[in-house]
């Protein structure tokens, strides 16, 4: 995807009854357009590709360091969105964290949020006798997989059960947003732990509420899981 133009940002002080600015780094991706319309719905929201207040990032991995350096020079705060990315991205997201709030989500769903902690807890709670399976399927235009948040998932699967085995099932087709399945294969009973993502309108709103998350905050690494904890 084409990132924008690599002019310099400056900021500008918002008063308290603005509307929080956002800063789009892939305007004319699918994500960016979504957010747009997201943006066109609630009066809470402005796009402004100069003066942002949160810079946001739905783009591509290759485009993450330019991003980055953006939201670091202008001294704002970042939504990085972007999934696939390696060890190197994870050592400059870090970095970045050091100078300005970063919040990195592989899916800004709030459901998705959610979906996570019910993951953990399942996990923390079953014994090892359960196996655990993630599922997922995506339009037949997305690149990695396992998905990031299939990949998310399993991390809180993780947290809760250190050296737990999780197998991944990836298929892609059609138009399809986003279906998660976690699959806990118990002796003689199953749980399955869903979230179906039916539009981008749902990642896009969640986008700005992590958005609004950010502003004021101080340096450092953020995930959904404050967004929605502060909810």
């Amino acid at each position: 995807m084409r990132g924008a133009p690599p002019f310099a940002m400056t900021r500008r002080m918002r008063a308290d009854d603005q509307p929080i600015r956002i800063t789009l780094f892939a305007p004319e991706g699918r994500m960016g357009k979504a957010i747009a319309a997201a943006v066109a719905e609630n009066p809470g929201f402005a796009i402004d590709e100069e003066h942002g207040d949160v810079l946001v990032d739905f783009s591509a991995p290759d485009a993450l360091r330019a991003s980055l350096d953006r939201a670091v020079s202008a001294s704002i705060p970042i939504l990085v969105g972007t999934t696939g990315l390696d060890e190197l991205a994870d050592k400059r997201i870090a970095e970045a964290a050091k100078r300005v709030a970063v919040l990195r989500a592989a899916n800004t769903s709030l459901g998705i949020a959610l979906l996570a902690e019910l993951v953990e807890r399942a996990a923390g709670t079953l014994g090892p006798d359960w196996d655990i399976q993630i599922a997922e399927t995506h339009h037949r235009n997305k690149v990695d997989a396992p998905s990031g948040t299939a990949l998310m998932l399993g991390r809180a699967v993780e947290q809760a059960r250190q050296g737990a085995s999780v197998g991944y099932a990836s298929l892609r087709g059609g138009t399809v947003a986003g279906d998660h399945d976690v699959a806990f294969l118990g002796p003689e009973e199953r749980l399955v732990l869903s979230h179906r993502a039916e539009s981008r309108m749902i990642f896009a709103r969640g986008a700005l509420a992590a958005a609004r998350f950010l502003v004021g905050k101080p340096a450092g690494l953020y995930s959904m899981r404050d967004v929605i904890e502060a909810l």
